[in-house]
């Protein structure tokens, strides 16, 4: 029978079994290799009430804590929820991570600023 993928979809190696986890939108048990996780930090409070709190706080500077969360999905709720993508046969054998989104800004604005065009490398030799 022809295989899927390289690891079978999981992420176990040289080990017999994994414990299970929840799925944090439909409470599915999945294996702890297999679930998709993702780190959340988020704002206890909204900005609204972060405003509020500050300006009656006795303390200038205050940071109000914030609040980590790792959160495992099944790959149903996942790719439902796009939080991953279907690939293709092709694009499933790229190993590399995706691009994030707003990632390597700085490096296209100093590219753009005037005056500094030349000096990447590609410019006529010296």
């Amino acid at each position: 029978m022809a295989k899927k993928r390289r690891n079978n979809g999981t992420d176990r190696k040289g080990r017999g079994n994994v414990k299970n986890v929840r799925c944090s939108n439909c409470a599915r048990c999945v294996s702890k290799d297999k679930a998709i996780n993702r780190y959340l930090v988020r704002n206890i409070v909204d900005n609204a009430s972060q405003r509020d709190i500050n300006d009656a706080s006795v303390y200038d500077s205050y940071e109000l804590p914030k609040l980590y969360l790792k959160i495992y999905y099944c790959v149903s709720c996942a790719i439902h929820s796009h939080i991953v993508r279907v690939r293709n046969k092709q694009e499933r054998k790229n190993r590399e991570p995706p691009r994030r989104p707003g990632w390597g800004q700085r490096d296209r604005q100093r590219d753009k600023r005037p005056g500094q065009a030349g000096q990447s490398g590609g410019g006529a030799a010296k």
